[in-house]
């Protein structure tokens, strides 16, 4: 059994015990928050519609709180002398999938 989660603006396929890297949710280390589904896969039976699949609870728990890798955002425009350089890195949370019930 596996669902399709929706958080941070993003869909993720998850199964109990998965551990993923998600936009960051706000909570400490050992907190369980509950993911929004919008797709519950069970063997043959799918259920597909966000209202429907949203009944099914998916429980995760939050392992850490980190940074991302440094993505880095360069702007230049030839012949202008016109060169920035700037980096960024993104707040994530890491989270293991529970249950999905």
């Amino acid at each position: 059994m596996y669902a399709i989660v929706k958080t941070g603006g993003k869909q993720y396929k998850v199964a109990a015990g998965d551990v993923l890297a998600v936009e960051k949710i706000e909570g400490d280390a050992g907190d369980k928050v509950e993911l929004t589904a919008i797709a519950v896969i069970d063997g043959d039976k799918v259920v597909a519609d966000p209202a429907e699949a949203g009944k099914t609870k998916v429980t995760a728990s939050i392992v850490e709180q980190f940074k991302g890798d440094k993505q880095l955002v360069f702007k230049f425009h030839k012949r202008k002398n016109y060169k920035k350089l700037r980096g960024h890195r993104q707040q994530l949370t890491r989270v293991k999938i529970e249950s999905i019930a």
